[in-house]
């Protein structure tokens, strides 16, 4: 009987032990499936050292999801690359403030590699200057925005979704200024200058550009090849070798551009598609022609909307390339002007 007293007083005294036993398990278990969320910083980069760091890619390396890195003022010798990093900002100081130089790799700055991506990366305010023959490569990743860089050389991208390229100044590559390959981009009111080709669209690449002035190209300004498919709308591609072509299979809409003062305005392969509407079409050979050995006048490509008359440029010769007000282009099937820029009395 004193047995049976005992046990049960010991019964009473463990139970609630057990429970709070229990019940601070529980709490762990939880604690250990909730991720810590940590609160977004500002990490400094400063040559002189009076940052966090004075290396970029040490920032980068050291950075979590939602973390901006500003740098300050500099040349930088090193190789950047960005990968397996989400929602991450590079912030310089200004593109003739901040200039990465690139070290010992074809590239000085890279986003993404295989197999690993980025996504939601931001880049703004610096300069990227050609290394091996690139500036710049971004591979395998997703929701990318530069904007407002100098990119001194050649832009690659290759197998990346979601890319926006706005407001840069790209030029001076020996091959192409913007290149991209199986990729989904937008670009839009970049200035793309001096390269051999300004802007090649290939695979199976989805590609806008809107509002970009493309000008010094050797060669042509824009090509569309393999089986890309290409939307052009208010671009001045003006003072290159050729203005557009279309190759391959490649699908295109073409519409309110400015593709002048170049030799050649646009080649037209037999296999690709282009549905084209109100350009004005300006240059100093030919105006259209079908892709061959060699190319063959086809005055029959142009449509009825397209214009043949000179745009009246403010001042090509300084590459000005605003419309003055006697314009022929201004109020054109639905659009204010034709091309990039806005008419000079329209900018003031």
């Amino acid at each position: 009987m004193a047995i049976s007293h005992v046990h049960r007083a010991l019964c009473l005294i463990a139970a609630p032990v057990f429970l709070l036993y229990c019940g601070a398990v529980a709490q762990a278990d939880e604690a250990m499936k909730s991720p810590i969320v940590q609160e977004p910083r500002v990490l400094v980069v400063v040559l002189d050292g009076t940052g966090q760091y004075r290396s970029i890619q040490e920032a980068i390396d050291h950075a979590a999801s939602g973390d901006t890195i500003r740098i300050k003022a500099g040349e930088y010798p090193e190789d950047v690359t960005i990968h397996s990093k989400h929602r991450l900002r590079l912030v310089g100081d200004g593109v003739d403030k901040v200039k990465i130089l690139g070290r010992n790799r074809v590239g000085a700055f890279h986003i993404g590699k295989w197999p690993y991506g980025a996504t939601e990366v931001g880049i703004s305010g610096l300069t990227i200057q050609e290394h091996g023959g690139l500036a710049m490569g971004i591979f395998n990743g997703h929701a990318l925005v530069l904007r407002e860089l100098k990119i001194n050389g050649m832009l690659f991208g290759q197998q990346v979704q979601d890319v926006r390229i706005e407001h840069c100044v790209i030029g001076g590559s020996e091959t192409t200024g913007v290149q991209l390959a199986d990729s989904q981009a937008l670009l839009v009111g970049n200035f793309i200058h001096d390269n051999d080709h300004g802007v090649t669209v290939a695979g199976k690449s989805d590609v806008r550009l809107e509002r970009n002035v493309i000008t010094r190209s050797l060669f042509e300004g824009v090509v569309v090849t393999d089986s890309a498919r290409a939307v052009l709308l208010s671009n001045t591609i003006v003072k290159n070798g050729g203005g557009v072509a279309f190759l391959g299979t490649s699908r295109s809409d073409v519409s309110g551009n400015i593709v002048g003062l170049n030799k050649v305005g646009f080649v037209v392969g037999a296999s690709s598609t282009t549905n084209s509407s109100y350009n004005a079409v300006f240059n100093s050979e030919e105006n259209y022609l079908r892709a061959g050995s060699p190319n063959v006048p086809a005055p029959e490509l142009k449509a009825d909307s397209d214009l043949t008359v000179d745009p009246r440029f403010a001042d090509p010769g300084q590459d000005d390339f605003r419309l003055r007000s006697d314009t022929p282009l201004t109020r054109v099937g639905g659009f204010a002007y034709l091309g990039a820029l806005a008419p000079v009395d329209e900018a003031r």
